[in-house]
């Protein structure tokens, strides 16, 4: 199999970790491949996972900035040790349900720019320490509130004590804080049953292959590495330039379009391919950044 750059849009199946996923791809290429996800899932957590091959590594940040939709089934009434069903659960002794319109009002308070409290149990580090190592250990973990983007949330059924939800959100937050959030505005405790990633930015679940995908048919799930670039503005240059945008050199566009300057580009050619990225300088001209194999 020749070297291959794109990216591979995976579904990952419960039960294993984000790690234990793209290891089973790498096995799916030469070799010294480099591969990397952008974006972990927990272990009970299904659903898109975006792995980047060869050059594509390197821009697993664009992805792992695009916006994510999940769907999730919150269990009301409980709470756990790792705010879902992988933890210690425990019922809430005398929870009252509360009502449909309750539970819609309480979710539409996330919508927006919010301080968001991790889950104990997760992956960020303190002290250098995995969060979630620390409390196996029995050891007390303080984590900070940190802002995070959450666009949408939908209820899209409930009955009691499972609320059925989606939630359009950007990069870092924690639906398993929502759940647990949720359940103590309600005042009945509250925790995730289940998760399924249904959208990282244009990667959609429908589109994923699964870990038994031949290896002999990997190539044609292979997504260009410019999808990774849909979100940025895009400016064109000529072909007599492009050889010098390649070779790190700053070029004038060649398009109608107006960049700002200190604006990050998608630099392509008369062709619609991509060459790379580039920053806007205050003459209008654009200054390579990165410069993706042709």
């Amino acid at each position: 199999m020749d070297a291959m750059n794109g990216l591979l849009v995976i579904d990952k199946p419960g039960g294993m970790t984000s790690r234990d996923a793209v290891n089973r791809v790498q096995r799916w290429f030469p070799k010294k491949t480099k591969i990397g996800h952008t974006g972990t899932l927990d272990p009970l957590a299904t659903g898109v996972l975006v792995v980047c091959v060869g050059a594509a590594t390197r821009l697993a940040d664009y992805v792992q900035a695009m916006g994510k939709t999940y769907a999730s089934r919150f269990r009301l009434g409980a709470t756990s040790t790792s705010d879902d069903a992988d933890g210690t659960v425990t019922d809430t002794p005398g929870a009252v349900p509360p009502t449909g319109e309750a539970v819609e009002a309480s979710l539409q308070r996330f919508v927006g720019v919010i301080e968001q409290l991790p889950p104990a149990v997760s992956a960020l580090k303190v002290d250098g320490r995995r969060a979630h190592d620390l409390v196996r250990q029995g050891k007390e973990v303080t984590l900070a509130p940190r802002p995070v983007r959450i666009d949408a949330v939908r209820l899209t059924g409930y009955d009691w004590p499972f609320a059925d939800v989606e939630v359009d959100c950007g990069k870092g937050t924690y639906i398993r804080s929502i759940a647990r959030d949720l359940g103590a505005a309600l005042g009945c405790g509250g925790m995730v049953q289940t998760l399924r990633r249904a959208r990282v930015g244009c990667y959609l679940a429908e589109d994923a292959v699964t870990l038994d995908l031949d290896p002999g048919e990997v190539g044609k799930h292979l997504m260009p590495m410019s999808s990774a670039l849909s979100t940025l503005p895009a400016v064109r240059i000529s072909a007599e330039v492009v050889t010098r945008f390649r070779q790190g050199q700053t070029v004038a566009t060649a398009g109608e379009a107006s960049p700002q300057p200190g604006e990050e580009v998608v630099v392509i050619d008369g062709f619609q391919e991509v060459i790379g990225i580039g920053a806007v300088l205050p003459n209008g001209f654009v200054k390579p950044t990165l410069v993706l194999p042709s």
